[in-house]
């Protein structure tokens, strides 16, 4: 395909483009500098944030690596645990940088199938106050998890645990729009049991870059100075930070359609015979197929102008720049391919 083309890239929601009206406030967005709090766009952003999720102040830094290793470390001190699922993203795909930078054990726990972590086992596993165990201070939940979508009611009975075990309760909410637009609830109910959030703006929301961290003015405070110390001290973000606020002001109703897309897509490729489809609660979820259809099939779709990450076990995401259109061509071309494959 030439590079003019519409490809239809299925991998994350992370590689979404910025519109038109993105760009144009990226251009138009007055700016200062940030580490002495002078940038009117992103102190714009980090109090409509704050408001939106229902915290007292909001620290707007990279990526949502950055905002969820700033709340561990600002949470807990040198030799501290925190309790955290298996699959979470702060414990598997962030590089172990709670151990390595903040010097925090993580204490993994066996998430379930919905993603959730047992109440039993969360108690289980928090440390007695003795000089032989680490100091568990901390619950990290991660929401949507995978796709999936913790309810209401455990968030409630995990954190009010938590709280009563005198543990803080942090939430990595890298998709956390995705969860309430799910769920019919606002983003204020979503948070509601967390002391922080981290909300992630480039990936459903579509903005180019940037995580905002929300909390208490305190701890806000606190977590300045780590986002220094972890190079996070950015001048005049404000080019960055505008798409972000357009982001939250404009795109987060819209992601009903990314789910919806996701279903279909879904429903569709649970027709063919050799592939096995797990039903999306959100626009995330994976397909399963035989090994020796793997390279053959990559090969197909890159012809066809689809991107996926294609393995025996697939995560297909939908997101702002895949149409129905898009979920429709993307059916037929996966039809087609196993209509004359063979193992």
């Amino acid at each position: 395909m030439s590079k003019n083309e519409h490809w239809i890239d299925l991998r994350s929601d992370t590689v979404t483009q910025p519109c038109e009206a993105m760009r144009a406030a990226m251009a138009a967005a007055p700016v200062g500098d940030d580490v002495y709090s002078d940038d009117p766009t992103v102190n714009r952003l980090q109090e409509y944030a704050a408001d939106l999720f229902g915290f007292e102040a909001g620290l707007f830094a990279p990526s949502g690596t950055q905002t969820n290793l700033i709340a561990l470390m600002t949470h807990c001190g040198r030799g501290d645990e925190y309790l955290v699922g298996q699959e979470a993203h702060t414990y598997k795909y962030e590089g172990g940088g709670a151990a390595v930078l903040g010097s925090i054990q993580p204490q993994p726990i066996a998430n379930q199938p919905d993603g959730s972590i047992l109440l039993s086992d969360i108690e289980a596993y928090i440390k007695p106050d003795d000089m032989h165990f680490a100091r568990t201070r901390l619950l990290a939940l991660e929401n949507t998890i995978g796709g999936r979508v913790l309810s209401q009611e455990y968030v409630a009975a995990a954190t009010a645990l938590a709280h009563a075990k005198g543990l803080r309760t942090h939430l990595d909410g890298a998709r956390i729009c995705n969860a309430a637009v799910k769920q019919g609830i606002s983003l204020r109910a979503a948070a509601a049991g967390f002391d922080t959030v981290s909300v992630c703006l480039s990936k459903g929301l579509g903005a180019p870059a940037g995580s905002v961290l929300l909390g208490p003015k305190a701890f806000i405070e606190q977590g300045k100075r780590w986002r220094k110390m972890l190079g996070g001290g950015m001048r005049q973000a404000g080019v960055i930070a505008a798409p972000a606020l357009y982001a939250l002001e404009h795109n987060v109703q819209r992601l009903a359609e990314d789910h919806e897309n996701a279903a279909r897509l879904s429903r569709g490729l649970a027709e063919i015979e050799q592939l096995a489809v797990t039903t999306p609660q959100t626009n995330i979820f994976y397909v399963n197929m035989p090994e020796a259809a793997c390279a053959p099939l990559r090969q197909t779709l890159e012809r066809e102008g689809i991107r996926a990450s294609i393995g025996p076990h697939t995560r297909l995401v939908t997101h702002l720049n895949v149409t129905a259109a898009d979920v429709e061509r993307t059916i037929l071309t996966f039809k087609a391919f196993f209509k004359d494959w063979r193992a």
